[in-house]
């Protein structure tokens, strides 16, 4: 796959260019109710600062292991995601990315709200979001935008939700496929609906569109980002839960975080199934992000991994490409990923590759390979500190296993126990 451009549309400010309002849908006739939302938007008097407080890595519409309406998008339909996020403010605004749309997508309307449960949201909490002023847009293709800023009070760690709808056929869907907490689908237009009956016939477990929540007024500029695979991602954490290693860090430090983690990653090379390789998603999934100032790189287990994965006797078709690694190629990659953040002041942090045997990733080479970096991570002092991940979770008897108490079931991604300690252990080094 070759590497997709991004056009930064509105990007580090709200608003987008004059092509995209002249290109905008009009409001659907049922949105009149949106009228009498409160919460306008603040003055411009002032400057605000933007923090990122939530975010998900776009990728390219795909099936891959886990069902989605990617391929197929939205026509016609309301599309309601929570997220919680990890800093506060009075301010809130939301990016949107269509990165892999060939074509415009035409956004009818947007609001967002404090969570309740499920698909309800908190009456009262209900503000309509605007794109340069204009309550319909239109995001180029390969591009993406954020929105004007709206009143929200929100809390750290406070679940928000944002509702999108689509008037028009979208057509396949820039999206994130592991979210691991519920998406709701619904017919029409329920954009204002603060009770969630309209969205009880169809959930995902992805993310469409929506790739970061910022908030502003108060925000903090001591972000961190976290940068990776599936395990970033936080693949085998429990669902719905908010479990990843992402949260527990938040929740331990009380700093900003935000995962730019996907599933099946590789440092390397670019995937139909699992994103653009490393060093070209890291502007965009990192150094675009307001407020950081840290990112920790846990990546590679892929890259290694599977070309022994492809030997197996289930392999998967998404398992490629699977070229054969060493650990010198990884290493350039990381030096590229450590160039990128230094040119930008951020630190970088090396997270040393988890024990992986007895997992589909697990062979001879794989076991030589990932000794071998890990112990560049650990020595070479070209990442600024260094979270030493393998040893915090491995078995004791067996070095090169995970700990049983920290393993999903798969001998490669950690539980809810194993993700607190990776964050245990970084909370140390911030």
């Amino acid at each position: 796959m070759n590497k997709v451009g991004i056009s930064k549309v509105g990007a580090g400010k709200p608003g987008i260019n004059r092509a995209a309002r002249r290109s905008a849908v009009p409001l659907a006739a049922g949105a009149a109710a949106l009228a009498l939302l409160a919460g306008a938007q603040p003055s411009a008097a002032r400057p605000v600062a933007w923090g990122a407080a939530w975010a998900a890595s776009p990728q390219l519409p795909s099936t891959g292991f886990t069902p989605n309406w990617s391929q197929e998008g939205f026509s016609h339909q309301s599309v309601r995601q929570v997220v919680r996020v990890t800093e506060g403010g009075d301010q809130v605004r939301i990016r949107l990315s269509n990165a892999y749309g060939t074509s415009p997508l035409a956004l009818t309307g947007a609001t967002v709200a404090k969570a309740g449960q499920g698909a309800d949201v908190q009456p009262g909490s209900v503000r309509e979001l605007t794109f340069g002023g204009e309550k319909s847009v239109s995001v180029p293709a390969h591009g993406e935008l954020r929105s004007d800023a709206a009143r929200l009070g929100l809390g750290r760690l406070e679940s928000v939700t944002v509702t999108l709808y689509f008037a028009r056929t979208t057509g396949p869907a820039t999206f994130h496929a592991q979210g691991f907490t519920d998406t709701y689908r619904a017919e029409g237009d329920h954009r204002a609906d603060p009770s969630g009956r309209a969205f009880t016939a169809a959930t995902s477990q992805s993310w469409y569109y929506l790739s970061g929540v910022e908030v502003g007024g108060g925000a903090r500029r001591d972000g961190v980002a976290l940068f990776g695979d599936s395990i970033t991602d936080g693949f085998g954490s429990t669902p719905g839960a908010d479990r990843r290693y992402s949260d527990a860090l938040a929740e331990r430090t009380g700093r900003p975080v935000v995962n730019a983690g996907i599933g099946g990653n590789l440092v390397l090379n670019d995937s139909a199934w699992y994103g653009e390789r490393s060093a070209a998603r890291f502007g965009r999934d990192v150094l675009d992000q307001p407020g950081v100032s840290t990112v920790v790189v846990l990546e590679g287990v892929n890259d290694i991994g599977f070309s022994e994965a492809r030997k197996g006797p289930k392999p998967q078709p998404t398992y490629m490409p699977a070229p054969v690694v060493s650990s010198a190629q990884l290493i350039d990659g990381y030096r590229e990923l450590i160039r990128q953040a230094h040119s930008r002041g951020l630190k970088a942090v090396g997270a040393t590759l988890l024990p992986l045997k007895g997992s589909d990733h697990w062979g001879r080479h794989s076991a030589r390979v990932s000794d071998e970096v890990n112990d560049w991570i650990r020595t070479s002092g070209a990442f600024d500190a260094v979270a030493d991940f393998d040893k915090a979770l491995a078995s004791k008897t067996d070095p090169d296993r995970l700990a049983p108490s920290y393993d999903s079931g798969d001998a490669l991604h950690p539980n809810d126990a194993g993700y607190q300690v990776m964050a245990e252990v970084l909370a140390k080094l911030l």
